[in-house]
């Protein structure tokens, strides 16, 4: 088989040409074959601009039919695409469009508001992502491109357009195709360069495991500008003959709870926080009840809840979903206990923008319970440690979905890859005899007690978010003691008439509770409430660097 990641695109388009492809929610809806004659115009576009092949098309907006067109023009051209993400703060996305040197960019209209276009002095034009209109030009050749669009289209195709016409620029395994800021749990964006061969990788390992059918629906709720949303609920899907819903804006458990409810996918692709929410806020306080705690001890009883839940769970994600994959963070342990105790079809994956993003993975019924899979197809892991089994050690692994290195940055790409091929995630984990792999924690993230003892602040974080009015937390070193950072869930606290002073006295009592499970070297000395949410990457993991000085 031509290991052509395009081919996929291609064919996809060609084959499923009248079925409805990509549909913003609450608004129109492009069939393939309207994706296709877009497609067609952007490459006049670019043609007519003197883009050539290898030239950087950034795009920075809200996931959005028309960003998911843009991507694949680019890509279909032999341009390579260079994402940002929305939610990157305009110095950040000056900085990103700068450092790939990106000739032309694509922005939303949010997004657009904050940009200076002089911090961008080496672009040659800005489109819309809304109507494709140009908001600044600093050529003729793309004023010309865009002026005659439509004439230029019908001088091509004076017929009509048809998919006999398709013929794409295919590229090299090899060959640059996507360069992909980092979303920065540490403070720095770098470029990670993804090759086609990552592309067609990620895609085929998403056939191998999901059973999509063309027509099949499915939500996109991550932003494309993250590896994680764009290869599993956009470009398999695509490539598959799906009908992909963008929900246009901030996805908040209620407009996703209304969408699930509307569109019914027939996969869910999520982060744990999206999943920990729905449950946490609309499943388990029900659960909590003093008759259902005593009816669930009992056991006929207790098979007949458990079902009628799983039934209420489901629902809750739209009814018709084969199986919901988590990934893009560590899942909550209480959580994943309750949907396992349920029979609920879940599996949580694991990878990183470095790998396009996949490395390890199983599937729902195999699946071993707070790991998050196996080695995928293709890809070879290691743990770094004299016992894997028993002491964690760093994640490394190597294969077609690796990256080609960071931009223009020769240093940090020897540092994260070996001269055999090995990529040094930064994730230190143990590894069972079957190869299934769970995570402890960050290296970065790693604390050492004052005699020396390894401390996974995830592992205690993990315990304190599932204790009375804690909706989320951080556990850092402070003066060689460890102190909780926490985030209270102030509605549910105010809603029990518990004011500021309350809540103090319940988080020292968590802490007493937290220190009671704990051993020794990583108990918290004490426990500080934060007034507002902790600053979050665009795939909702907390900045941590930004906490890690706060002295209290």
């Amino acid at each position: 088989m031509e290991q052509s990641f395009i081919a996929y695109i291609e064919n996809s388009i060609k084959r499923n040409w009248d079925l409805d492809a990509l549909t913003d929610y609450k608004g129109a809806t492009l069939q393939y074959k309207d994706v296709a004659r877009k497609i067609e115009k952007i490459h006049i576009i670019f043609e007519q601009s003197g883009i050539q092949k290898g030239d950087k098309i950034a795009l920075c907006g809200r996931n959005c039919s028309h960003w998911g067109v843009t991507f694949l023009a680019a890509l279909t051209y032999g341009a390579v695409a260079v994402p940002i993400l929305h939610e990157f703060k305009a110095d950040n996305v000056h900085n990103i469009v700068n450092h790939s040197e990106a000739k032309l960019l694509f922005v939303g209209d949010q997004v657009w508001e904050n940009l200076n276009e002089t911090a961008m002095p080496l672009l040659e034009g800005i489109f819309s992502m809304t109507d494709f209109t140009i908001l600044i030009s600093r050529s003729e050749k793309v004023d010309y491109a865009r002026e005659h669009l439509n004439e230029l289209f019908g001088k091509k195709y004076p017929k009509n357009f048809r998919k006999e016409h398709i013929a794409y620029y295919k590229g090299e395994p090899d060959e640059l195709a996507v360069i992909n800021y980092t979303s920065g749990t540490t403070s720095y964006s770098k470029g990670v360069m993804l090759p086609y061969r990552s592309l067609w990788s990620n895609t085929t390992f998403a056939y191998e495991v999901l059973t999509l059918e063309p027509g099949d629906k499915i939500i996109s709720m991550l932003p494309m500008a993250h590896m994680y949303g764009m290869a599993f609920e956009f470009l398999y899907e695509f490539s598959n003959g799906c009908q992909i819903y963008f929900l246009t804006r901030i996805p908040s458990p209620k407009i996703i709870f209304q969408a699930f409810a509307e569109v019914k996918p027939r996969l869910v692709i999520a982060v744990p926080l999206i999943i920990e929410k729905i449950i946490k806020k609309n499943v388990l306080p029900k659960l909590e009840t003093p008759k259902m705690k005593l009816l669930m001890k009992l056991p006929i009883i207790n098979d007949k809840i458990k079902s009628t839940v799983r039934e209420q769970v489901i629902k809750a994600f739209g009814g018709n979903f084969l199986e919901v994959v988590v990934g893009g963070a560590a899942f909550n342990q209480e959580v994943e206990k309750f949907l396992r105790m349920i029979d609920f079809p879940y599996t949580v994956g694991y990878g990183m923008t470095e790998c396009g993003p996949i490395i390890c993975y199983e599937d729902w019924q195999r699946f071993k319970m707070a790991s998050c899979g196996k080695a995928v197809s293709r890809m070879e892991v290691k743990v770094l440690s004299p016992d894997p089994e028993n002491i964690p050690g760093e994640v490394v692994c190597r294969g077609p979905n690796v990256m080609l290195g960071y931009y223009k940055n020769e240093e940090a790409t020897s540092q994260a890859i070996d001269k055999d091929g090995w990529l040094y995630t930064g994730d230190l984990a143990l590894i069972d005899a079957e190869g299934n792999i769970t995570i402890k924690g960050r290296s970065k993230n790693m604390l050492l007690s004052a005699n020396g003892q390894n401390i996974y602040p995830e592992e205690i974080e993990d315990k304190l978010n599932n204790m009375p009015y804690v909706s989320e937390s951080i556990v850092v070193q402070q003066n060689e003691k460890l102190v909780g950072l926490v985030y209270p869930d102030f509605d549910d606290a105010f809603a029990h008439g518990l004011n500021n002073t309350d809540l103090e006295g319940i988080m020292e009592e968590n802490r007493v509770a937290l220190n009671a499970m704990l051993p020794a070297y990583s108990q918290i000395a004490k426990m500080k409430i934060y007034p507002e949410e902790f600053e979050k990457t665009p795939k909702r993991s907390i900045k941590r660097f930004l906490y890690q000085e706060a002295k209290g």
